[in-house]
């Protein structure tokens, strides 16, 4: 029920003369046509200016035939708005473009994305009541709808443009309600936000698949994806770190963030045997295996990275709480009913959940990942050549990817591309769980062996990974993969459908935070230089608690400048920055 007005303005003019012109419309069905005549002579240059506008009810549905029109009579020219547009690129490139030496085609793909990523959200659309989609404003894919790809958008903004930041987590503060009712329908307590998305809230997953491998339609059960809750928590805990927006977390993050943390207290059940609690029914990031073996209901017990990341979520909460007011506080405890006694529930909840982990230290996927079967990949590489869609491909051979131990994605490991190893390290330990100091290699080599990469976004997550364990080449390969995923099209037909947003989002932060070595996750920031080989230089700006960085780096090379006084830790060397002063550091130093 949201109307839309517009209005246009067309000035023709003939070698530089404005003329009145015999326009005539014309409409049809989904279309409007200005048609004009004129008999051109030779020599002639003809000019058309055509400039629109549009207004919506969404906002202000008073009169907006007449807004649109007075709009469009008062706008200047053609000339003037290019000024203006012109400009307003030019600041936001001044904050958010990255500018490299040695590699042209990173350098063109890295702006392309950026680029990708403004026409989806920028500073000039804040008031709109949207998220950036999966497939941004460029196709039909998804239909439009809104997933988990935020967790891997909003750093972007986070740290460029706070103020659209804030503006998409809106977006989810004002469709809370709608999770709440979605959690209820589902016998939960708290709030349960949707897979997939749309205007109100609602879930709008698709109950039905259709395999293009064999045109046969199957049940779709990726709704059962809760972790979608655990990324805008995530999402609204990483705003607040990078900017310090306490007015947001009071009257709108906190709440957000409390009802999902009491959405997955309520979804975790105590089991006497293990003396631990699980959590039931539910999928992780790898949409290959969504049930059992030899069943016919949705959903798997104790995914890992599920698991982990509601015990990080419950372990914020003390932190969180501790920066509000305590009126704030108050106002909010009252609002949603809060007592002392469930968050004494939580602290005990995330110390007591269950994973499955073998003696070798290699966290499983969830529970009953390490009794499926293994699969010849080889076979499948010679038959197939391009296996990222490895279900699919098993669906045609009347089998399942459910059987399998093979991932579309990064399921159990994606914990260490939200979280530092530091972190996991705690919490498991505060779980109540020894692993091997290599834990983290071991778990990389063996999910990677079974990994078919299905979805771009496990390139980026992978390439993080590998540049944690120090294979540099696997990082690069995995990184370069994803970064010309759409330029390449490498899925075979899916960028037709729309450019893939997050994808797009986690190779520009994967430079900024893997390559350029920017650790954002403590309270000072951090930076350790790791460039790949053929970038020679690369320059970029970021916002973190308030101050504004440059960076210019170049081999083990530091030039910062700080807009604030600031003290930041280089190559784990702490050093203090005056306002507008440029230090000249070797990480290595």
């Amino acid at each position: 029920k949201i109307e839309l007005a517009e209005a246009a303005r067309l000035r023709f003019r003939v070698n530089g003369t404005e003329q009145i012109a015999d326009a005539r419309v014309l409409t049809d069905e989904g279309i409007v046509y200005t048609m004009i005549d004129y008999h051109a002579k030779r020599e002639d240059t003809i000019e058309l200016e055509k400039i629109v506008s549009i207004y919506t009810s969404q906002f202000d549905d008073k009169n907006i035939e007449d807004q649109a029109t007075r709009s469009v009579e008062q706008a200047p020219s053609f000339d003037k708005l290019l000024e203006e547009s012109t400009r307003a690129w030019k600041n936001i490139w001044q904050k958010a473009d990255i500018c490299l030496k040695g590699d042209r085609i990173s350098q063109k793909l890295l702006r392309m994305h950026i680029y990708h990523l403004i026409v989806s959200a920028s500073p000039h659309n804040t008031k709109l009541d949207a998220s950036v989609t999966a497939r941004g404003l460029h196709g039909e894919a998804y239909r439009g709808h809104i997933f988990w790809d935020e967790l891997f958008i909003l750093p972007f903004y986070d740290i460029h443009f706070p103020e659209v930041a804030r503006s998409l987590l809106m977006y989810r503060y004002r469709r809370l309600g709608k999770a709440r009712e979605y959690a209820r329908e589902q016998g939960y307590k708290g709030a349960m936000f949707p897979w997939q998305s749309g205007s109100d809230g609602s879930e709008e997953t698709q109950i039905l698949h259709l395999n293009p491998v064999t045109s046969e339609w199957g049940p779709d059960h990726s709704s059962l994806q809760r972790h979608v809750s655990l990324a805008i928590a995530y999402d609204v805990w990483q705003y607040f770190h990078v900017t310090n927006d306490v007015d947001f977390v009071e009257r709108y993050g906190a709440e957000m963030y409390l009802e999902i943390c009491r959405f997955w207290a309520d979804k975790t059940e105590f089991d006497e045997k293990t003396g631990r609690f699980s959590i039931k029914k539910v999928m992780g990031p790898d949409e290959f295996h969504e049930m059992y073996p030899g069943t016919d209901e949705g959903g798997l017990t104790d995914n890992a990275y599920t698991n982990i990341m509601v015990s990080w979520m419950f372990d914020q909460v003390p932190g969180m709480l501790k920066r509000m007011s305590e009126q704030a506080k108050t106002v909010l405890f009252e609002k949603i009913v809060l007592k002392e006694e469930e968050l004494s529930q939580w602290n005990d909840i995330r110390r007591k959940l269950r994973l499955v982990i073998s003696e070798d230290g290699i966290i499983a996927q969830y529970d009953g990942y390490f009794d499926l079967k293994e699969l010849d990949w080889d076979h499948y590489r010679n038959k197939y050549g391009n296996i990222y869609r490895m279900d699919r491909l098993l669906k045609a051979e009347g089998k399942s990817a459910d059987d399998y131990k093979v991932s579309k994605q990064a399921d159990a490991l994606m914990t260490f591309y939200n979280l530092d190893k530091e972190q996991v390290d705690h919490l498991l330990e505060e779980m109540g769980y020894e692993l091997p100091e290599d834990y983290l290699e071991k778990n990389l080599k063996y999910y990677l062996a079974r990994t078919s990469h299905g979805s771009t976004l496990s390139r980026v997550v992978h390439a993080q990974l590998a540049k944690i364990i120090g294979d540099d080449q696997l990082s690069w390969n995995l990184y370069f993969d994803a970064l010309t995923s759409d330029y390449k099209d490498i899925q075979g037909g899916t960028t037709a459908e729309g450019i893939h947003t997050g994808v797009m989002a986690g190779t520009i932060m994967i430079a900024i935070s893997t390559f350029a070595g920017i650790d954002l996750r403590g309270d000072i920031l951090k930076i350790n230089p790791a460039l790949p080989e053929r970038w020679k230089q690369m320059i970029f700006n970021l916002g973190f608690k308030g101050v504004t960085y440059n960076f210019e780096l170049s081999g083990n090379f530091v030039k910062i400048n700080t807009d604030k006084n600031a003290v930041i830790i280089v190559g784990g060397k702490e050093i203090k920055m005056n306002k507008g002063e440029k230090r000249n550091i070797f990480a290595d130093e």
